[in-house]
């Protein structure tokens, strides 16, 4: 195994300029949809006890104007939510840290925000292997109906890297990763788990 071993890799998305607009014009949208919000509510919620004595005066139920005020605010808040949210679809990266003998894995939002989503160690990887080569549809069939886990944001792969599939095993079961990487950290990936568990077939 390689001890203190240190190498950084990157799987930026091939579209990241038109998703990082994209990022900001979703995140613009939510702000306005937040600000109407607290501008309909400002206007508006202080006038339903009006509503309501004014109901009482005429004998007639308040229920509809207040439920119709209410849900014009919360309507408002859940768009700015929605778009908030679906935000974050765009302009994603993922981060590989190869650290002694482990892979760390980290979802990055934005350039900004990081999410740690795995650390892959060499006692636990099963196989490593390219996506086109035919054990990939065997080792897919081997999990028993799991789906494996894309840790990159491209369809296709980048000029000069490759999808690698990564079959680790832990007390939970079989899982496989999908990385979009360059030959060197394949390299130092099969030096840390032992060239027997790297197939090119």
């Amino acid at each position: 195994m390689i001890q203190g071993g240190l190498y950084e890799e990157s799987a930026i998305s091939l579209r990241a300029k038109r998703e990082a607009k994209l990022n900001k014009v979703f995140q613009i949208a939510a702000i306005v949809f937040f600000a109407l919000a607290v501008i309909v509510a400002f206007i508006f919620l202080p006038t339903i006890p009006g509503f309501i004595m004014a109901a009482k005066e005429a004998q007639a139920s308040p229920v509809l104007p207040i439920i119709t005020v209410v849900l014009g605010v919360l309507m408002l808040v859940a768009t700015g939510v929605l778009f908030w949210i679906f935000r974050r679809r765009f302009n994603v990266s993922y981060d590989y840290t190869f650290v002694e003998d482990e892979l760390r894995i980290t979802k990055v939002l934005n350039e900004r925000k990081r999410k740690f989503i795995t650390a892959l160690k060499a006692d636990q990887i099963l196989k490593i292997g390219y996506c086109t080569a035919d054990s990939y549809k065997t080792s897919l069939a081997g999990l028993g109906g799991k789906k494996p886990k894309f840790v990159t944001p491209n369809a296709e792969p980048a000029e000069d890297k490759q999808f690698v599939y990564i079959l680790t095993t832990t007390t939970l079961g079989k899982n496989m990763y999908i990385i979009e990487c360059r030959t060197m950290l394949l390299e130092y990936l099969v030096r840390a788990t032992g060239r027997s568990k790297f197939t090119t077939q």
